[in-house]
Protein backbone atom coordinates (compact mmCIF):
# COMPACT_ATOMS: atom_id res chain seq x y z
CA UNK A 1 0.00 0.00 0.00
CA UNK A 2 1.35 3.42 -0.98
CA UNK A 3 2.10 6.04 1.69
CA UNK A 4 -0.67 8.68 1.97
CA UNK A 5 1.59 11.49 0.73
CA UNK A 6 2.61 9.54 -2.36
CA UNK A 7 -0.98 8.50 -3.09
CA UNK A 8 -2.15 12.12 -2.83
CA UNK A 9 0.61 13.25 -5.14
CA UNK A 10 -0.21 10.61 -7.75
CA UNK A 11 -3.87 11.57 -7.73
CA UNK A 12 -3.59 15.36 -7.75
CA UNK A 13 -0.08 16.40 -8.71
CA UNK A 14 -1.10 17.16 -12.29
CA UNK A 15 -3.57 19.71 -10.95
CA UNK A 16 -0.93 21.32 -8.76
CA UNK A 17 1.52 21.54 -11.66
CA UNK A 18 -1.09 23.12 -13.95
CA UNK A 19 -1.87 25.75 -11.32
CA UNK A 20 1.84 26.37 -10.76
CA UNK A 21 2.39 27.01 -14.47
CA UNK A 22 -0.46 29.55 -14.53
CA UNK A 23 0.79 31.26 -11.34
CA UNK A 24 4.34 31.47 -12.71
CA UNK A 25 3.08 33.01 -15.96
CA UNK A 26 0.85 35.52 -14.14
CA UNK A 27 3.62 36.55 -11.74
CA UNK A 28 6.11 37.02 -14.54
CA UNK A 29 3.93 38.58 -17.25
CA UNK A 30 0.79 39.77 -15.43
CA UNK A 31 -2.78 38.46 -15.20
CA UNK A 32 -3.73 40.24 -18.43
CA UNK A 33 -1.37 37.90 -20.34
CA UNK A 34 -3.32 34.78 -19.37
CA UNK A 35 -5.43 33.38 -22.19
CA UNK A 36 -9.15 32.69 -21.86
CA UNK A 37 -8.65 28.99 -21.01
CA UNK A 38 -6.16 29.76 -18.27
CA UNK A 39 -8.45 32.40 -16.78
CA UNK A 40 -11.34 29.94 -16.80
CA UNK A 41 -9.28 27.14 -15.22
CA UNK A 42 -7.60 29.24 -12.54
CA UNK A 43 -10.47 29.31 -9.96
CA UNK A 44 -11.12 25.55 -10.28
CA UNK A 45 -7.43 24.71 -9.93
CA UNK A 46 -7.13 26.96 -6.90
CA UNK A 47 -10.08 25.34 -5.17
CA UNK A 48 -8.79 21.84 -5.88
CA UNK A 49 -5.30 22.66 -4.67
CA UNK A 50 -6.67 24.32 -1.53
CA UNK A 51 -8.60 21.11 -0.82
CA UNK A 52 -5.38 19.14 -1.27
CA UNK A 53 -3.68 21.42 1.24
CA UNK A 54 -6.46 20.80 3.75
CA UNK A 55 -6.06 17.03 3.30
CA UNK A 56 -2.29 17.32 3.63
CA UNK A 57 -2.62 19.23 6.91
CA UNK A 58 -5.21 16.85 8.34
CA UNK A 59 -3.24 13.75 7.37
CA UNK A 60 0.11 15.03 8.68
CA UNK A 61 1.77 14.35 5.35
CA UNK A 62 5.40 14.99 4.61
CA UNK A 63 6.73 18.47 5.30
CA UNK A 64 7.92 18.85 1.70
CA UNK A 65 4.42 18.34 0.25
CA UNK A 66 2.88 20.61 2.88
CA UNK A 67 5.38 23.42 2.27
CA UNK A 68 4.93 23.17 -1.49
CA UNK A 69 1.13 23.34 -1.30
CA UNK A 70 1.12 26.18 1.24
CA UNK A 71 3.42 28.25 -0.95
CA UNK A 72 1.46 27.53 -4.14
CA UNK A 73 -1.94 28.31 -2.60
CA UNK A 74 -0.61 31.52 -1.00
CA UNK A 75 0.81 32.73 -4.33
CA UNK A 76 -2.44 31.92 -6.13
CA UNK A 77 -4.53 33.74 -3.52
CA UNK A 78 -2.39 36.87 -3.94
CA UNK A 79 -3.12 36.81 -7.68
CA UNK A 80 -6.84 36.21 -7.17
CA UNK A 81 -7.06 39.18 -4.78
CA UNK A 82 -4.77 41.82 -6.30
CA UNK A 83 -4.00 44.99 -4.38
CA UNK A 84 -6.10 48.00 -5.45
CA UNK A 85 -4.53 50.07 -8.17
CA UNK A 86 -3.11 53.38 -7.13
CA UNK A 87 -5.25 56.37 -7.93
CA UNK A 88 -2.76 57.84 -10.39
CA UNK A 89 -2.48 54.62 -12.33
CA UNK A 90 -6.24 54.08 -12.36
CA UNK A 91 -6.79 57.69 -13.49
CA UNK A 92 -4.34 57.32 -16.37
CA UNK A 93 -6.05 54.07 -17.38
CA UNK A 94 -9.43 55.80 -17.31
CA UNK A 95 -8.27 58.67 -19.52
CA UNK A 96 -6.25 56.57 -21.93
CA UNK A 97 -8.69 53.68 -22.36
CA UNK A 98 -11.91 53.43 -20.36
CA UNK A 99 -13.57 56.77 -21.13
CA UNK A 100 -13.15 56.71 -24.90
CA UNK A 101 -14.11 53.02 -25.12
CA UNK A 102 -17.28 53.65 -23.10
CA UNK A 103 -18.29 56.56 -25.35
CA UNK A 104 -17.78 54.48 -28.51
CA UNK A 105 -20.03 51.74 -27.14
CA UNK A 106 -22.90 54.22 -26.85
CA UNK A 107 -22.43 56.12 -30.12
CA UNK A 108 -26.10 55.67 -31.18
CA UNK A 109 -27.16 57.33 -27.92
CA UNK A 110 -24.62 60.12 -28.49
CA UNK A 111 -26.11 60.67 -31.94
CA UNK A 112 -29.64 60.80 -30.56
CA UNK A 113 -28.61 63.19 -27.79
CA UNK A 114 -26.96 65.45 -30.37
CA UNK A 115 -30.06 65.40 -32.56
CA UNK A 116 -32.36 66.37 -29.68
CA UNK A 117 -30.19 69.33 -28.69
CA UNK A 118 -29.71 70.33 -32.32
CA UNK A 119 -33.47 70.32 -32.85
CA UNK A 120 -33.86 72.68 -29.91
CA UNK A 121 -31.26 75.04 -31.42
CA UNK A 122 -32.98 75.03 -34.82
CA UNK A 123 -36.49 75.58 -33.41
CA UNK A 124 -35.42 78.49 -31.20
CA UNK A 125 -33.36 80.08 -33.97
CA UNK A 126 -36.28 80.12 -36.41
CA UNK A 127 -38.90 81.22 -33.86
CA UNK A 128 -36.74 84.03 -32.45
CA UNK A 129 -35.90 85.40 -35.90
CA UNK A 130 -39.60 85.42 -36.78
CA UNK A 131 -40.66 87.03 -33.51
CA UNK A 132 -37.93 88.55 -31.28
CA UNK A 133 -40.35 88.55 -28.33
CA UNK A 134 -40.06 84.75 -28.30
CA UNK A 135 -36.57 85.25 -26.89
CA UNK A 136 -37.98 86.23 -23.50
CA UNK A 137 -39.99 83.00 -23.31
CA UNK A 138 -36.99 80.81 -24.14
CA UNK A 139 -34.12 82.39 -22.20
CA UNK A 140 -34.38 82.74 -18.41
CA UNK A 141 -33.31 86.20 -17.12
CA UNK A 142 -30.38 84.73 -15.16
CA UNK A 143 -28.97 83.33 -18.40
CA UNK A 144 -29.65 86.44 -20.45
CA UNK A 145 -27.72 88.83 -18.22
CA UNK A 146 -28.91 91.82 -20.20
CA UNK A 147 -28.31 90.16 -23.56
CA UNK A 148 -31.78 90.46 -25.02
CA UNK A 149 -33.55 92.15 -27.97
CA UNK A 150 -33.76 95.39 -25.98
CA UNK A 151 -29.94 95.62 -25.74
CA UNK A 152 -28.04 97.74 -28.23
CA UNK A 153 -25.58 96.22 -30.67
CA UNK A 154 -22.77 97.94 -28.76
CA UNK A 155 -23.92 96.26 -25.53
CA UNK A 156 -23.94 92.87 -27.21
CA UNK A 157 -20.45 93.45 -28.57
CA UNK A 158 -19.25 94.44 -25.11
CA UNK A 159 -20.29 91.00 -23.84
CA UNK A 160 -18.31 89.34 -26.62
CA UNK A 161 -15.15 91.37 -26.12
CA UNK A 162 -15.41 92.78 -22.60
CA UNK A 163 -12.65 92.06 -20.07
CA UNK A 164 -12.64 91.25 -16.36
CA UNK A 165 -10.17 90.83 -13.55
CA UNK A 166 -8.73 87.44 -12.62
CA UNK A 167 -10.85 87.00 -9.48
CA UNK A 168 -14.07 87.64 -11.38
CA UNK A 169 -13.03 85.24 -14.12
CA UNK A 170 -12.16 82.56 -11.58
CA UNK A 171 -15.53 82.93 -9.86
CA UNK A 172 -17.28 82.83 -13.23
CA UNK A 173 -15.39 79.65 -14.12
CA UNK A 174 -16.44 78.00 -10.84
CA UNK A 175 -20.08 78.95 -11.42
CA UNK A 176 -20.05 77.50 -14.92
CA UNK A 177 -18.45 74.27 -13.72
CA UNK A 178 -21.03 73.70 -10.97
CA UNK A 179 -23.98 74.72 -13.15
CA UNK A 180 -23.07 72.65 -16.19
CA UNK A 181 -22.00 69.65 -14.12
CA UNK A 182 -25.38 69.83 -12.34
CA UNK A 183 -27.20 69.76 -15.66
CA UNK A 184 -25.09 66.81 -16.79
CA UNK A 185 -25.73 64.90 -13.58
CA UNK A 186 -29.47 65.53 -13.90
CA UNK A 187 -29.47 64.16 -17.45
CA UNK A 188 -27.84 60.98 -16.20
CA UNK A 189 -29.72 60.62 -12.93
CA UNK A 190 -33.14 61.17 -14.53
CA UNK A 191 -32.57 58.47 -17.12
CA UNK A 192 -34.40 56.03 -14.85
CA UNK A 193 -37.63 57.97 -15.59
CA UNK A 194 -37.67 56.34 -19.05
CA UNK A 195 -35.69 59.22 -20.59
CA UNK A 196 -38.47 61.83 -20.71
CA UNK A 197 -36.70 64.38 -18.44
CA UNK A 198 -33.45 63.79 -20.37
CA UNK A 199 -35.11 64.73 -23.66
CA UNK A 200 -36.60 67.82 -21.99
CA UNK A 201 -33.25 69.00 -20.57
CA UNK A 202 -31.40 68.49 -23.84
CA UNK A 203 -34.11 70.21 -25.88
CA UNK A 204 -34.38 73.22 -23.55
CA UNK A 205 -30.60 73.65 -23.52
CA UNK A 206 -30.75 73.72 -27.29
CA UNK A 207 -33.56 76.30 -27.17
CA UNK A 208 -31.44 78.69 -25.08
CA UNK A 209 -28.46 78.39 -27.40
CA UNK A 210 -30.64 78.81 -30.49
CA UNK A 211 -32.28 81.94 -29.09
CA UNK A 212 -28.88 83.50 -28.35
CA UNK A 213 -27.68 82.62 -31.85
CA UNK A 214 -30.75 84.23 -33.42
CA UNK A 215 -30.31 87.42 -31.36
CA UNK A 216 -26.73 87.92 -32.49
CA UNK A 217 -27.54 86.86 -36.05
CA UNK A 218 -30.19 89.57 -36.23
CA UNK A 219 -27.46 92.14 -35.47
CA UNK A 220 -25.02 90.75 -38.05
CA UNK A 221 -22.77 89.31 -35.31
CA UNK A 222 -22.98 85.57 -36.04
CA UNK A 223 -19.28 85.22 -36.79
CA UNK A 224 -18.32 86.97 -33.55
CA UNK A 225 -20.95 85.10 -31.52
CA UNK A 226 -19.78 81.63 -32.52
CA UNK A 227 -16.16 82.67 -32.03
CA UNK A 228 -17.18 83.57 -28.48
CA UNK A 229 -19.22 80.41 -27.81
CA UNK A 230 -17.30 77.61 -29.50
CA UNK A 231 -13.81 77.77 -27.90
CA UNK A 232 -15.36 76.39 -24.72
CA UNK A 233 -18.57 75.18 -26.35
CA UNK A 234 -16.96 72.37 -28.33
CA UNK A 235 -15.94 70.73 -25.07
CA UNK A 236 -18.85 71.86 -22.91
CA UNK A 237 -21.66 71.05 -25.32
CA UNK A 238 -20.12 67.66 -26.06
CA UNK A 239 -19.99 66.98 -22.32
CA UNK A 240 -23.70 67.82 -22.01
CA UNK A 241 -24.43 65.59 -25.00
CA UNK A 242 -22.48 62.72 -23.42
CA UNK A 243 -24.42 63.07 -20.17
CA UNK A 244 -27.63 63.09 -22.18
CA UNK A 245 -26.47 59.97 -24.02
CA UNK A 246 -25.81 58.28 -20.68
CA UNK A 247 -29.31 59.18 -19.53
CA UNK A 248 -30.81 57.82 -22.76
CA UNK A 249 -28.76 54.66 -22.37
CA UNK A 250 -30.12 54.28 -18.86
CA UNK A 251 -33.66 54.74 -20.18
CA UNK A 252 -33.15 52.09 -22.83
CA UNK A 253 -31.99 49.57 -20.24
CA UNK A 254 -35.02 50.36 -18.09
CA UNK A 255 -37.57 50.15 -20.92
CA UNK A 256 -36.19 46.99 -22.51
CA UNK A 257 -35.25 45.08 -19.35
CA UNK A 258 -36.25 41.51 -20.16
CA UNK A 259 -35.01 38.62 -18.07
CA UNK A 260 -33.68 40.76 -15.27
CA UNK A 261 -35.60 43.13 -13.03
CA UNK A 262 -35.55 46.84 -13.77
CA UNK A 263 -33.64 47.36 -10.53
CA UNK A 264 -30.87 45.03 -11.70
CA UNK A 265 -30.89 46.65 -15.14
CA UNK A 266 -30.54 50.05 -13.49
CA UNK A 267 -27.59 48.91 -11.35
CA UNK A 268 -25.78 47.31 -14.28
CA UNK A 269 -26.34 50.28 -16.57
CA UNK A 270 -25.12 52.68 -13.87
CA UNK A 271 -21.75 50.92 -13.75
CA UNK A 272 -21.36 50.97 -17.53
CA UNK A 273 -22.60 54.51 -18.13
CA UNK A 274 -20.97 56.01 -15.05
CA UNK A 275 -17.67 56.08 -16.92
CA UNK A 276 -19.20 58.29 -19.61
CA UNK A 277 -20.55 60.70 -17.01
CA UNK A 278 -17.30 60.81 -15.04
CA UNK A 279 -15.39 61.68 -18.20
CA UNK A 280 -17.98 64.33 -19.05
CA UNK A 281 -17.46 65.96 -15.65
CA UNK A 282 -13.74 66.22 -16.42
CA UNK A 283 -14.66 67.83 -19.74
CA UNK A 284 -16.80 70.36 -17.87
CA UNK A 285 -13.72 71.27 -15.84
CA UNK A 286 -11.71 71.93 -19.00
CA UNK A 287 -14.58 73.90 -20.58
CA UNK A 288 -14.97 76.03 -17.46
CA UNK A 289 -11.29 76.98 -17.54
CA UNK A 290 -11.53 77.92 -21.21
CA UNK A 291 -14.70 79.92 -20.67
CA UNK A 292 -13.49 81.65 -17.54
CA UNK A 293 -10.06 82.61 -18.84
CA UNK A 294 -9.25 82.04 -22.51
CA UNK A 295 -12.51 83.38 -23.88
CA UNK A 296 -12.38 86.49 -21.71
CA UNK A 297 -8.70 87.23 -22.24
CA UNK A 298 -8.36 86.43 -25.95
CA UNK A 299 -10.35 88.75 -28.20
CA UNK A 300 -8.89 88.01 -31.61
CA UNK A 301 -11.51 86.19 -33.70
CA UNK A 302 -8.92 84.23 -35.68
CA UNK A 303 -7.26 82.99 -32.50
CA UNK A 304 -10.63 82.01 -31.08
CA UNK A 305 -11.50 79.97 -34.16
CA UNK A 306 -8.05 78.42 -34.06
CA UNK A 307 -8.86 77.23 -30.55
CA UNK A 308 -12.15 75.81 -31.85
CA UNK A 309 -10.36 73.83 -34.55
CA UNK A 310 -7.73 72.58 -32.13
CA UNK A 311 -10.31 71.47 -29.55
CA UNK A 312 -12.44 69.70 -32.14
CA UNK A 313 -9.44 67.91 -33.64
CA UNK A 314 -8.11 66.73 -30.27
CA UNK A 315 -11.54 65.44 -29.19
CA UNK A 316 -12.15 63.71 -32.51
CA UNK A 317 -8.79 61.94 -32.41
CA UNK A 318 -9.21 61.03 -28.74
CA UNK A 319 -12.66 59.48 -29.01
CA UNK A 320 -11.79 57.85 -32.32
CA UNK A 321 -8.45 56.28 -31.36
CA UNK A 322 -7.90 56.10 -27.59
CA UNK A 323 -8.09 52.61 -26.11
CA UNK A 324 -8.76 50.80 -29.39
CA UNK A 325 -5.93 48.29 -28.95
CA UNK A 326 -6.93 47.44 -25.36
CA UNK A 327 -10.59 47.13 -26.34
CA UNK A 328 -9.78 44.86 -29.29
CA UNK A 329 -7.67 42.62 -27.03
CA UNK A 330 -10.50 42.38 -24.49
CA UNK A 331 -13.07 41.52 -27.16
CA UNK A 332 -10.73 38.89 -28.55
CA UNK A 333 -10.36 37.30 -25.13
CA UNK A 334 -14.14 37.30 -24.64
CA UNK A 335 -14.66 35.70 -28.05
CA UNK A 336 -12.12 33.03 -27.20
CA UNK A 337 -13.85 32.28 -23.91
CA UNK A 338 -17.24 31.98 -25.63
CA UNK A 339 -15.74 29.76 -28.29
Amino acid sequence: MLPPSLELRLQRESTWRELELIVNKAEYRGLEKLDSRELARFPLLLRTTSASLAVARASCLSRDVLDYLESLVARAHVLSNPAPRRFGRAFVRFLSVDFAVAVRRFLPHVGLSTAIMGLGVAVAFVLTLQDPETYYQLVPPEYAGGRDPAASTEDLLEVLYGTGDVEELSAFSSFLLSNNAKIGMMCFALGFAFGIPVVYLLFTNGLILGAFAALYHSRGLSLEFWAWILPHGVTELLAVILCGAAGLGMAQRMIFAQRESRLHALARASRELGRVVLGAVLMFCVAALIEGFFRQLVHDTVVRYTMVGLSATVLLLYFGMAGRAADAARQGANAGALG
